[in-house]
């Protein structure tokens, strides 16, 4: 029969071994990813106003790109448009 200790090692929350490999890895790319959207939030809370210029112009800026580059792809095409 098994002892009580190893039937609720899966449920204590709390892992017996440290974890290794690509789950270091991943755990340690979640946790820089919290800091580095927490500077974010902390960035945008202090100044709301240029956060969201910036923001906008982003916007801006892709969705010119993008019209332009639907406009000379379709300037380059000879067939018609329902072949």
């Amino acid at each position: 029969m098994t002892d009580k200790q190893n039937l609720n090692a899966g449920f204590t929350g709390t892992p017996t071994e440290q974890p290794e490999g690509l789950t270091k890895v991943a755990k340690s790319a979640a946790n820089e990813m919290k800091r580095e959207a927490y500077a974010v939030v902390s960035g945008v809370r202090e100044h709301p106003h240029t956060a969201s210029a910036l923001l906008l112009t982003t916007g801006i800026v892709a969705f010119g790109l993008g019209y332009l580059l639907g406009r000379s792809s379709a300037e380059g095409s000879t067939r018609p448009y329902w072949r």
